[in-house]
């Protein structure tokens, strides 16, 4: 959707899921979205060179986050969560359900 505005297929994917989940990193984006790992990788680093992005260590992996000091912070949101309203709704809902923890053991399904 909005690949011709960002320049990138993988751009877009990387902001919108960093917008739904507020934090990702580059090998849990790229498995979300059935992608390679480089092209995520040089994104994030794209974006946090350009100050859209930021990151921080935990352990070995870095994580990354919208800027909050990014100037457009407001706009780009804006833009990103109308942009979500033009995915399917099973897209939508996959993006808004990643876990971050496992499942409780003997939960169902």
């Amino acid at each position: 959707m909005l690949e011709p505005l960002l320049g990138s297929k993988n751009r877009e994917r990387v902001l919108v899921f960093l917008a739904v989940n507020g934090e990702g990193y580059a090998r849990q984006i790229s498995r979300f979205f059935h992608t390679g790992l480089a092209p995520i990788q040089n994104q994030l680093d794209r974006l946090e060179a350009g100050g859209v992005l930021y990151s921080r260590k935990a352990g070995r992996t870095k994580i990354f986050e919208l800027d909050p000091r990014y100037p457009f912070l407001k706009e780009l949101s804006a833009l990103l969560k109308k942009s979500l309203s033009f995915y399917s709704d099973s897209e939508r809902e996959r993006l808004e359900m990643v876990r971050r923890r496992p499942r409780r053991k003997g939960k169902p399904e």
